[in-house]
């Protein structure tokens, strides 16, 4: 399958992000009439979600809801896709936009069959972006099991253009001759889905994130815990894949606070209650801590907080974690103080995780695209210039939140390409 369907026409919708988000804003307006071109900056579609282990409501894996959306897409002669590309420029005004798109050259064409036999020849390696830099693919790689579209792609940094995996190729699929291009879409409305970054942990030099192989952050559990991480799901300390005897969870890492994010990354007492449950299903008997300023699990999800917390090997302790030591065994130390009771406490655990805030990726476009947004870096929708945003570009939500927000972006787009 190859990214460009067929010529663009005018008075479409450009949606930028191909996560669940952009991939849902997309199909919704392309399933009404209009045509609709996705890009992404990525070798994939799927975004954040293609990284968890499992997500709610249902704690299903990514390819639940990821899976009848790619179907969706390759059904639907409306939508015109575009990995590896991001927008240059954007000029014009609402309904007749020009918007200067550069796509990244794959140096891998869609003869590609992802048979691998490039892979197993390739003598040069990289670190895995995908997941978080906790082992290594080749420089000609697959992004993941269930990349879309299905077909190799080569790190240009990584390559030293040996000419290996050309001559394991069968299919003639690798073309290292590739060379960006750049093009310009007419569109009459923009669907802003760009997504979000775990707060970049290094900033909380109280956390001590990469002192030590024992602090890892909230997403780097996910990628452990999922059978295509890297260690095939079994969750392991990385560095020496020890498994750990003791777990300890730090809430708020980066959010609500003045010096980094000052609002709630919604998500990350959620997703801190979901992973004590991968830590149950591996390490029945294991202790685990958990550190909070407040606990935070809207309505449905209360009585899933109430199970855990009646688990009497999990420890919750109100109380903000101000500094991380590493011992010499490989695990950490872990020093707050309990704000209930005024103590001081020190907890020892194999394996610290900390739940970092979400960073709208957005947050640096707003001047170069002429975008509305919040302090913080959302954008916010502005129907007088048909600029939308959706998903985690609009605020932070989960899974469900952002699908439907990205539903309404949809009809808004809709309504300004008429």
């Amino acid at each position: 399958m190859t990214d460009e369907r067929s010529t663009p026409v005018a008075g479409g919708v450009l949606v930028v992000g191909g996560g669940i988000s952009g991939l849902t804003a997309a199909l919704e307006a392309a399933e009404v009439g209009k045509d609709v071109f996705i890009i992404e900056k990525n070798p994939y579609l799927g975004g954040r979600v293609a990284q968890l282990n499992q997500y709610f409501p249902k704690l299903c894996p990514p390819s639940c809801g990821l899976e009848i959306n790619f179907k969706r897409l390759k059904n639907n002669r409306r939508i015109r896709m575009y990995t590896l590309t991001e927008v240059k420029s954007v000029s014009g005004s609402a309904g007749n936009y020009q918007v200067t798109l550069e796509t990244k050259p794959r140096f891998v064409n869609s003869n590609c069959t992802a048979c691998g036999a490039c892979a197993e020849a390739c003598p040069e390696e990289r670190a895995n972006a995908f997941n978080l830099g906790m082992d290594k693919t080749k420089a000609i790689y697959k992004s993941h099991d269930m990349a879309f579209p299905m077909r190799y792609v080569i790190d240009a940094d990584a390559c030293t253009k040996c000419g290996k995996c050309i001559e394991a190729c069968a299919y003639q699929a690798i073309e290292m001759d590739m060379a960006a291009k750049t093009f310009t879409l007419d569109v009459a409305s923009i669907v802003w889905a760009t997504g979000w970054n775990p707060y970049d942990a290094t900033k909380m030099t109280n956390l001590k994130y990469g002192s030590s192989n024992a602090i890892i952050t909230n997403m780097m559990m996910e990628r452990l815990a999922a059978p295509g991480g890297p260690t095939d799901g079994k969750i392991l300390r990385p560095g020496d894949n020890k498994e750990p005897a003791s777990f300890a969870f730090v809430q708020c890492a980066g959010s609500r606070d003045e010096n980094h994010l000052e609002y709630c990354s919604f998500i990350c007492c959620m997703a801190t209650l979901k992973q004590i449950t991968y830590i149950r299903e591996q390490y029945p008997e294991a202790p685990v801590t958990v550190f909070y300023i407040d606990l935070r699990s809207p309505g449905k999800y209360e009585k899933f907080r109430e199970k855990l917390m009646a688990d009497p090997k999990v420890t919750f302790i109100k109380g903000k974690v101000a500094d991380i030591i590493a011992e010499a065994d490989g695990g950490v130390t872990l020093v707050a103080e309990n704000a209930v009771t005024g103590d001081k406490v020190r907890v020892k655990a194999d394996l610290a995780v900390l739940a970092t805030g979400m960073e709208p990726t957005a947050k640096s476009l707003g001047a170069q695209f002429g975008l509305s947004m919040d302090k913080s870096g959302f954008i916010i929708a502005d129907e007088a210039t048909a600029m939308f945003s959706a998903g985690c570009a609009k605020k932070a939500a989960d899974v469900v939140t952002s699908t439907q927000n990205s539903t309404a972006a949809a009809l808004k787009a809709i309504q300004a390409s008429r």
